[in-house]
């Protein structure tokens, strides 16, 4: 305590403290442009921090990284333009919230769920990561595959109106994970002699294209047809009240252990992490609440947020226990450890106890200066309601090429996105939802590369998923999920038919 007492000492002097509060903002603005993630905004600071004290250069980096998570559901919510992988769950209800005239609400639930879920798996990190770190050993191809397999029998829950439609939307997203080089052989699949598909389609353009672009055009459909459809989206900043929050904290704090528990698996992202939350969400709610899940539940906003952000503190339990990085973001913060010659591991809290838990005190700080200016910007985030759409459509696509290009500066990117914004604009008009094809491109090469690599372990044989028992449940939560939405909706059609 005395450790963490000092850790908070460090943590409020002037120099530092701006450094967060500067590394909170700048994250959440990278976060909320289509393309520019979290990762990528930890990557371009590492370099400012080369000649800073460890501390502060290390805290600015957390900064970035959490609000980076947060700032990618403004956009999402606002325009229907996740600007994270993450916050395209946080889309499926947040839009919504936003064409009801209730931004203000979703960004409110959205910021409060966040900090929360960041604040309780920082809290986690600090008394029980060893213990933590001890259950990410016990994940190998196996496991991994059972939690990929879980992840994609969410399709069926975030279908919308029609599962059917959802699992061929899910179909094609598999469908398109296999161009690109095979994960165990690195034999050209679906390439066509193509070099940039070698590395198949990068998830985050399509994500771009089938919400971002596919939106815009929807608006400039609307605006050259004179069509009524698309009516004018009030821009309302009330926040919501705290009667409404209050049934909102069990979803947020099962949420927060959710991604708290995805964070310290080696490899599983804040996007995994949100959408087995929203899932469970769903699940956990009452039979006549869940059909307004994809319509505007708060509850859809709230899981996917505490989700997404409790995977930060996760993903520090690898890294500063075993010295394996939790996620992308946190294999550069790796990387920041060593530049600054601090070497991660089991000896880390012995030999570097106090820079260890000011770091913990930076992070508490961190997601509190979040929650701070996530309400004090709702005000400010709502006024781009108020430019007119035959403004903001343009807007979207030129933001959208910037961020694809961005990502790896390749045209190849930008074609894709353009491609698949207008795939998204006919699934739009005939009803298929999107989300399925994100989380398949997603989950699909995780779950393709990690089955053959325990087949490789077990010789062949698939009793190896069966024997494991996280596998083994992962399996059997798979099949629940992917099986009960159907059931369920062959019971209502027969209910309907006989009356």
């Amino acid at each position: 305590m005395d450790l963490l007492l000092n850790g908070f000492a460090q943590v409020f002097h002037p120099s530092i403290f701006i450094l967060i509060m500067l590394g909170v903002i700048a994250g959440i603005v990278i976060g909320a442009l289509p393309g520019l993630t979290a990762t990528m905004g930890v990557a371009l600071f590492l370099p400012i921090t080369f000649g800073m004290d460890p501390v502060a250069g290390l805290l600015l980096l957390v900064g970035v990284y959490f609000g980076g998570v947060y700032g990618g559901s403004i956009a999402s919510i606002l325009l229907n333009t996740p600007g994270t992988p993450a916050s395209a769950a946080t889309a499926l209800d947040g839009y919504p919230f936003t064409k009801q005239g209730k931004a203000g609400k979703a960004l409110g639930i959205s910021v409060i769920a966040a900090s929360t879920g960041g604040i309780f798996s920082v809290i986690m990190l600090i008394f029980i990561s060893p213990q933590l770190a001890q259950i990410a050993l016990d994940f190998s191809a196996p496991e991994m595959f059972g939690l990929a397999l879980f992840g994609l029998s969410i399709i069926s829950s975030i279908s919308g109106g029609s599962v059917l439609k959802g699992l061929i939307s899910g179909v094609f997203g598999l469908v398109i994970c296999t161009v690109g080089m095979d994960p165990m052989t690195s034999y050209p699949r679906f390439t066509y002699d193509n070099i940039s598909l070698l590395n198949g389609l990068n998830f985050i353009p399509v994500m771009i294209g089938l919400f971002a672009i596919s939106e815009a055009l929807v608006i400039m459909e609307e605006q050259l047809t004179g069509g009524q459809g698309f009516k004018k989206i009030i821009a309302s900043y009330a926040l919501p009240k705290w009667n409404e929050l209050k049934k909102l904290w069990g979803t947020i704090l099962r949420s927060s252990g959710i991604g708290t528990f995805i964070g310290i698996i080696p490899g599983a992202g804040a996007d995994i992490a949100a959408f087995v939350a929203y899932n469970e969400a769903k699940r956990f709610s009452k039979k006549e609440e869940k059909e307004t899940f994809g319509k505007g539940n708060p509850k859809g906003i709230a899981a996917p947020e505490a989700a997404g952000n409790a995977l930060t503190g996760g993903a520090f339990v690898p890294l500063l226990t075993l010295g394996i990085p939790g996620d992308a973001v946190t294999a550069i913060m790796l990387g920041a450890l060593v530049v600054q010659g601090i070497q991660p591991g089991p000896q880390l809290f012995e030999t570097s106890g106090d820079l260890v838990y000011t770091l913990f005190s930076g992070m508490l700080v961190a997601n509190v200066l979040m929650l701070i200016f996530g309400l004090l910007g709702i005000r400010l985030f709502t006024t781009i309601l108020k430019v007119p759409k035959n403004i903001i459509a343009p807007v979207i696509i030129v933001l959208s090429v910037v961020g694809s290009f961005a990502i790896a500066n390749n045209y190849f990117d930008v074609f894709t996105m353009l491609g698949a914004g207008i795939i998204g604009y006919f699934m739009k008009k005939f009803g298929f939802p999107a989300s399925p094809i994100v989380l398949a491109l997603i989950l699909g090469p995780m779950a393709e590369s990690e089955m053959r690599r325990a087949l490789v372990m077990s010789e062949g044989s698939y009793m190896i998923f069966l024997q494991r028992p996280i596998s083994l449940t992962f399996i059997i939560l798979a099949i629940v999920s992917l099986v009960v939405p159907l059931i369920m909706g062959k019971i209502k059609s027969k209910k309907a038919m006989s009356k």
